[in-house]
């Protein structure tokens, strides 16, 4: 029997088809089924009540996108063949599967050394083995190993379809209407020129819109002050227990025990990874809260109760007087060595970079055949720098009486 195909509602884009039998087995994989259980924007909505959308929601978004993309590239002439076509969606949708609890906010703490994308690759090769080969040319275009070189960059890259999802999908769900892009108009602009993807002139002030609400979702969203401080008090009470090597639940017990490690993880590891979700570390916060360390006790009570630590964000480095006077408040009130306080009184820097011109380029095509990185062209919307790195300064304390 002809394989019919499932559809999705989905909120933003209305019905994503599924529409091939491999797209199917990989989203019913329990390790796809996981990422329900992990939050795209990690501690956001203790900001953002709305935004509660997970990876899952994410991953079909940018596997929408990437079909639109390649369509459209079809119509303007370029040759993909049906098995690229469904393995540049196959290595889309599961692009982020190697993302652990709490997406971006635990990076490379729950596995030191190893961050997502590294662990995503892992994952898809695991499958890979499963399913007979079935992921490899996914896994060529995923690792940019495949001669057509346009295909990665719709999978990864400064205009891919993976950040045209999640400034769509995060400024929906979190209502901060500065992140909204025109993502329909910019995949109906895309070109393949040479080999690589590009953007026709017509699209430039799209294009820069695009760069300026990805920055403004950087500080209205992703570097909000307030989600700075909850996802550094998470980040501190997991470094905390794997101090005090506090029990937890099992699945993650056994990764805050184990010994730090950069090795590449065998099968067994990622299988035990694969466990892990927003659900263990939520479950985990909320047993410590009741733990006899003073420390984990009280910052996983306050991050449960949303008490956070007060955060003054700046252009200009921290006063290293200022951060002495925090720190010897909190020593007086508790009577804790400095180890201890300084759970509760740290700094740190924030950075936003609109463009990374050594990184995968925005390349814009006019209609005379010249073709221009976006840096270099004449700019309404954006500053001519826009690739320098913005730095702000944090400092965050407890606000008395604790």
């Amino acid at each position: 029997m002809a394989f019919k195909g499932k559809i999705i509602n989905d909120p933003i884009y209305g019905f994503i088809r599924l529409q091939h039998p491999l797209v199917m087995q990989v989203i019913s994989h329990p390790w796809y089924q996981r990422l329900r259980r992990i939050h795209q924007m990690a501690m956001a909505q203790l900001v953002y009540p709305g935004a509660v959308h997970t990876r899952l929601h994410h991953s079909l978004g940018a596997y929408h996108l990437m079909g639109m993309a390649l369509n459209e590239l079809r119509r303007k002439g370029s040759e993909i063949t049906d098995e690229e076509f469904l393995a540049a969606q196959l290595a889309i949708l599961l692009h982020d599967i190697g993302h652990g609890p709490y997406s971006h906010a635990l990076e490379g703490l729950i596995l030191p050394g190893l961050h997502h994308e590294q662990l995503s690759l892992l994952m898809m090769e695991a499958m890979n083995r499963e399913m007979d080969g079935a992921l490899q040319t996914a896994i060529d275009i995923f690792k940019d190993e495949y001669p057509k070189k346009f295909l990665h960059q719709l999978v990864s890259g400064q205009l891919d379809v993976d950040r045209l999802d999640y400034l769509t999908r995060d400024s929906f769900f979190t209502g901060v209407s500065e992140g909204v892009i025109g993502y329909d108009r910019i995949l109906t602009m895309l070109i393949e020129h040479e080999g690589r993807l590009m953007v026709e002139e017509k699209a430039i002030y799209s294009i820069e819109k695009f760069l300026v609400a990805r920055r403004l979702m950087y500080w209205q969203a992703y570097l909000h002050k307030t989600v700075l401080s909850a996802e550094q008090m998470l980040v501190r009470i997991v470094k905390r227990a794997r101090e005090i090597k506090a029990e937890g639940p099992a699945n993650l017990t056994g990764f805050l025990l184990a010994a730090e490690t950069n090795a590449e993880p065998g099968t067994d590891l990622l299988k035990r990874f694969a466990q892990l979700d927003d659900v263990d570390v939520l479950m985990a916060i909320k047993q410590w809260r009741h733990h006899e360390d003073p420390v984990l006790n009280l910052l996983c009570g306050w991050l449960l109760d949303r008490k956070l630590l007060k955060v003054k964000l700046q252009a200009i480095p921290i006063d290293a007087a200022w951060e002495a006077e925090k720190l010897e408040a909190v020593k007086s009130f508790t009577g804790w060595p400095d180890d201890w306080c300084r759970y509760l009184v740290f700094t740190g820097i924030a950075q936003n970079t609109m463009y990374k011109a050594n990184d995968e380029s925005i390349e814009i095509l006019y209609k005379n055949g010249e073709v221009k990185d976006i840096s270099l062209v004449d700019h309404a919307l954006i500053p001519q720098n826009l690739g320098a790195t913005v730095d702000k300064y944090y400092l965050c304390w407890p606000v008395n009486p604790y």
